[in-house]
């Protein structure tokens, strides 16, 4: 078939991707592709014997995509240009007599890009001059790791090689003639940023997403490899390990499964282990895995937020998941315990926890790739608390001066994927920071950052007495039953403080030889302490906690009555500007 029409089918088994490029393609809005995200994976492919095969994509294209098609390139800057039929030599043979006597026989091919695309033009016009339409050789071409051919690269430095490749892509890519014919390009690359925007963006070419395994393939995988053998996955059946594989590729599965194909047994600690450690080298370490030691009970004070964080860990658990916000925000002076907070949400869930790392880079194109890369991820994983950690300072905004436009691009992707309600539930992201005020508004509306909870620090004296055995807990240290001396609230020491007194005191006891923190330690820990600096710093960050929130209930009774008095609101955001003014001075 050379004239392709509409009513072409792709089989039932086709991933999602391959039947959305093969409804492009033959509805012929375009036949160049660009393929990007899990690229260098394994894909299932169905046996006529009920038995699945796993396969490259480059052979999935070749053997299945253009499976019947009479002519299928492949070419890199590494291996050069070679003919792909997969494992049938018979169809190999039939596609070098027919390439052979255009361009020359397979092994006097060119290797550079360049001559290689030439090679290419006289194989298009030589069938596109061809006067029997019916019998025209069909040519599918896949160009693997594509961010080589034609990088992203400014307007500057595309007036070579890289220029010419460019404007060849796109004058096929825009052919009408070429377009009616059975011809298609397929661009690989992990990454869609490393891509040069002016293809990427062109109408005429279409960018599709190659996401990583559903669940069924990953069963599909695991069936494959333990062949019936039940006992070899140890605390697991195959269903609960498809599931719990979320996040994961197919070759990392592989890894994970390696101890299983040489006869041995999978252990359930191997395989957190295993998998945090392939999910964090998939991200290329901008993502760090927590495993969360403790549970809300560990929490002092802020009883109306536990009791709503919660209810929400309740209903998320439960599969509730509309009933969940898309996110949190969590502010309040240093040292109120922000990020311990989080970590205790995700511990009552009993989902897992990840902190987003600081994704820029000084190269064009990166920072918008590493962002892609973890939030692909991401969305495989759901449901999981997503981290971030000075978030007003690693969110950036829309304003992109000076960074070619970085900020606006990065803030953007955030924005859209805290927005889109389909991972509400499955992607609970928690903002911290103790400047609320300096975060966008865009990602502080509803619908993204939903519940904005201020903490302070300590407020009555129980409290922080409370604090005390709560951090000797945390850190295992052992305290004397009436080791917690009398202290006065007003001293105001935050979380993070009384944790420094805990330690101190511990390093103390251990000088003398004594097993357990006594009171006389403590209290010299206590007395001799100093806390850093705090002043209107400290004032502002509480002033702009109390104005973010979200819920009168989540503040002390001194703010809530100090919010509840006529214009209390106006009052405070004029002492707010005032401090600002006093500090930018």
């Amino acid at each position: 078939m050379t004239e392709h029409t509409s009513s072409a089918r792709t089989p039932d088994w086709f991933p999602d991707w391959a039947k959305h490029l093969a409804e492009l393609y033959f509805s012929g809005t375009t036949c160049v592709f660009v393929l990007h995200g899990n690229v260098h994976d394994l894909i299932r492919c169905p046996g006529p014997d009920g038995e699945d095969t796993f396969v490259t994509l480059q052979d999935f294209l070749a053997s299945q995509v253009f499976g019947n098609w009479g002519v299928v390139i492949n070419y890199d800057l590494g291996s050069g240009m070679r003919l792909q039929a997969g494992n049938n030599s018979e169809r190999l043979q039939k596609m070098v007599t027919h390439v052979s006597p255009r361009i020359g026989d397979p092994g006097t091919w060119p290797r550079s890009p360049d001559k290689v695309l030439d090679q290419l033009e006289r194989l298009i016009q030589h069938s596109l001059l061809r006067d029997d339409k019916a019998n025209r050789e069909e040519l599918a071409v896949l160009f693997p790791y594509a961010q080589y051919l034609v990088p992203a690269a400014e307007m500057s430095s595309l007036s070579g090689a890289t220029g010419a490749r460019l404007v060849r892509l796109l004058s096929w890519a825009q052919n009408p003639y070429i377009k009616r014919t059975q011809m298609a390009f397929c661009l690989v690359a992990d990454k869609l940023s490393e891509v040069n925007d002016r293809l990427v963006t062109n109408p005429h070419v279409a960018s599709i997403e190659v996401p990583l395994p559903t669940e069924q393939d990953r069963l599909a995988f695991v069936k494959s490899v333990t062949k019936g053998r039940q006992d070899s996955l140890g605390d697991f059946t195959e269903e609960s390990l498809a599931r719990l594989a979320s996040g994961l590729n197919l070759i990392n599965l592989n890894t994970v499964l390696s101890g299983v194909k040489s006869g041995g047994q999978l252990q359930s600690e191997r395989f957190k282990r295993l998998k945090k450690t392939a999910i964090e080298r998939e991200c290329h370490g901008l993502v760090e895995f927590i495993e969360p030691q403790h549970t809300l009970d560990l929490v002092v004070g802020h009883q109306a937020a536990k009791s709503r964080l919660r209810d929400d860990a309740r209903w998320v658990g439960e599969g509730q998941l509309d009933a969940a916000p898309m996110g949190y925000l969590f502010c309040g002076p240093v040292g109120t315990g922000k990020s311990f907070l989080a970590e205790c949400y995700a511990g009552s869930i009993g989902i897992p926890c990840v902190k987003l790392r600081n994704f820029r880079s000084k190269y064009v194109g990166e920072t918008e790739g590493n962002l892609q890369q973890v939030l692909t991820v991401l969305r495989s994983l759901g449901p999981i608390v997503v981290m971030i950690d000075e978030a007003d300072a690693m969110l950036g905004d829309r304003r992109s001066s000076g960074d070619s436009g970085t900020s606006g691009r990065v803030f953007s992707m955030i924005a859209s994927q805290m927005g889109d309600t389909r991972y509400r539930g499955k992607i609970i992201w928690m903002l911290l920071t103790c400047r609320p005020d300096l975060l966008p508004i865009d990602l502080k509306r509803q619908g993204r950052a939903e519940v904005h909870i201020p903490l302070f620090y300590p407020q009555a004296e129980e409290e922080m007495r409370e604090m005390f055995r709560v951090m000797a807990r945390k850190n295992d240290v052992p305290l004397a039953e009436d080791a917690v001396p009398d202290i006065d609230a007003a001293r105001s020491l935050s979380g993070a403080d009384i944790e420094s007194v805990v330690l101190a005191a511990r390093r103390a006891a251990l000088t003398a030889g004594k097993e357990a923190v006594e009171q006389e330690e403590l209290q010299v820990a206590l007395d001799t302490f100093i806390p850093s600096a705090q002043g209107l710093e400290k004032e502002l960050q509480e002033l702009v906690a109390v104005l973010e929130c979200t819920d009168r209930e989540f503040l002390t009774d001194d703010w809530r009555n100090e919010v509840a008095q006529p214009n209390g609101r106006a009052r405070l955001q004029e002492r707010t500007t005032a401090i600002r003014q006093i500090l930018e001075m």
